[in-house]
């Protein structure tokens, strides 16, 4: 059993197990998760226990599924930490779990512990603050309102914040399909208006706007 530290409101350096995946997170996302590993499912247990998060890492280079003699995949510095808002095990050793982004973090450095599992010692970066969404990017708010309705409300946030510039840029980027580095990318951007920007000039090349 691993106990972590909780994160501090100061921003300073704490202790957090990491979870390297194949997507990026943003804050306010949601994002589930079929956990099989042991070490992901002792991870969440613990999570749930002591009510803290995990962090979501993009993968750079390797899998996200062990297997023997592989060694541990490359993962982006920069990645969100994660809540569990709800989970379930529909079946013994398969843990079904929705999380929530909160807020983004940076590794300072990481270690292996003997069960697998990344833990890493990661720093909490500024949230953006609240910005109202400029006119001219009112289409992209369109655009996501259609967006949500098609994949409906379980696969997107309760809370819903069209005239929030940081919180459209966020939606925009995870649910479009756009290339895993550029995901990361725009969660690396501490720009509202810039992400707005960048999406607009995806989104007009692509004829959606």
């Amino acid at each position: 059993m691993q106990s972590f530290a909780r994160p501090p409101t100061d921003r300073q350096p704490f202790s957090a197990p990491l979870f390297p995946l194949r997507t990026v997170l943003f804050p306010g996302g949601v994002l589930p998760l079929k956990i099989f590993e042991q070490r992901y499912v002792d991870m969440a247990k613990d999570c749930l226990r002591d009510a803290r998060p995990f962090g979501v890492c993009l993968i750079t280079r390797g899998e996200e599924v062990a297997t023997p003699d592989a060694a541990p995949p490359e993962f982006a510095p920069i990645g969100t930490l994660a809540t569990i808002a709800s989970w379930e095990m529909p079946q013994l050793g398969i843990l079904h779990v929705a999380t929530e982004g909160q807020l983004r973090f940076q590794v300072q450095k990481y270690s292996i512990a003997p069960s697998g599992l990344v833990v890493g010692t990661v720093s909490t970066l500024a949230a953006e603050g609240a910005v109202a969404l400029p006119e001219r990017h009112a289409p992209l708010a369109k655009l996501l309102e259609l967006i949500a309705a098609r994949i409906g409300a379980a696969n997107f946030p309760a809370e819903k914040r069209y005239d929030d510039a940081s919180w459209v840029g966020y939606r925009l980027a995870e649910l479009l399909p756009l290339p895993l580095s550029i995901k990361q990318s725009m969660l690396e951007i501490n720009d509202a208006g810039v992400r707005l920007d960048v999406l607009s000039r995806f989104l007009a090349k692509q004829g959606l706007i």
